[in-house]
């Protein structure tokens, strides 16, 4: 488990605030399964995307694990176009969760993840939501029905028929009063926004069109202060690559990926000096790879790059909060 804390500075003393998150693997009491890209388990800034994801979630009071079996959300086949090592992949994110008996599907941060995830899971593993013809088990879900027999019986529930983005699933608790985000929390932050290519072009989000624009901003306005969209030719459905994608996130290859970063930081140094732009935040695991990498190359190394999840975990209000002085 984690602890997480809060510091709030006054002039004369900080108050601390502590709530224990419970980080759960292989829970077969759970009802939702949470696949998060592996950057989250060990780099930053993902890793605090991770605490936010959990963080929301208990204070919803969701029922949520990992699995030891898929702890990997991302389809790297989708770089190389093999259809049968891509339904490889996604299988393991299914059996994972007919193991466990999950009944909702949840995907963390990372774009290509979300875009298999959305675009391309029933054609890869079959029927998401049993038909009524297969064996139901435990939750009245489906249950196995022999070698690669089971991929004609659905594995999520009819409440949550498809695979959903966290983002999704926390702007929809926030719209309804499940949790309550103080933007005050992150006082001195100003924020941008940064549009994935895998969810901006190759995915929607929800159940409303454009989505995966509007979700996010709507998140990252909740969570912070200030927002500050970037040039509207460099956003949304015309928005720049990172310069780390389609397999390019690699050491060797620094110096293309220095100049692909070009275009998003000439748009992200015109906020920074316009309206002082302090974070950017993204929802793609390559992206706060990338940029946490090769920001500083273009001068911009005083930008943070946010995970968006980690603002919102900053900004989320629990629950039986303790404080005291330190």
């Amino acid at each position: 488990f984690f602890f997480s804390s809060r510091r709030r500075h006054t002039r004369s003393l900080c108050d601390w605030e502590f709530r224990r998150v419970l980080f759960r693997s292989d829970d077969a009491t759970a009802d939702t399964l949470v696949v998060a890209p592996s950057a989250d388990f060990f780099a930053e800034p993902h890793v605090d995307g991770l605490i936010g994801y959990a963080k929301v979630l208990h204070e919803a009071g969701i029922r949520w694990t990992f699995s030891s079996e898929a702890s990997e959300a991302a389809n790297f086949a989708l770089f190389t176009g093999d259809h049968a090592h891509m339904q490889d992949i996604a299988r393991r994110i299914r059996d994972a969760a007919i193991a466990l008996g999950t009944t909702r599907l949840v995907i963390g941060e990372c774009g290509h993840a979300w875009r298999v995830a959305y675009s391309y899971l029933d054609a890869l593993v079959g029927p998401l939501v049993d038909d009524g013809d297969g064996r139901t088990g435990r939750h009245g879900r489906a249950s196995t029905g022999g070698e690669r027999g089971e991929d004609r019986i659905g594995f999520l529930g009819r409440a949550h028929p498809r695979a959903e983005h966290v983002c999704e699933v926390t702007h929809a608790l926030w719209r309804a009063g499940a949790i309550r985000l103080d933007p005050t929390r992150n006082a001195g932050v100003v924020a941008t926004y940064h549009d994935s290519c895998n969810v901006a072009r190759g995915a929607g989000m929800g159940d409303r069109p454009g989505g995966q624009y509007t979700i996010p901003r709507e998140l990252l306005g909740a969570a912070v202060p200030s927002v500050v969209e970037m040039s509207g030719d460099t956003t949304a459905q015309r928005t720049f690559c990172c310069g780390g994608g389609a397999g390019m996130l690699a050491d060797e290859l620094m110096d293309v990926r220095v100049k692909g970063a070009l275009p998003r930081a000439q748009a992200l140094e015109a906020v920074v000096a316009a309206h002082g732009v302090t974070h950017m935040a993204a929802i793609c695991a390559i992206c706060k790879t990338q940029f946490a990498a090769v920001l500083p190359a273009h001068g911009l190394g005083g930008v943070r790059i946010a995970s968006l999840h980690q603002l919102v975990g900053d900004a989320l209000v629990l629950s039986g909060e303790r404080r005291g002085e330190g």
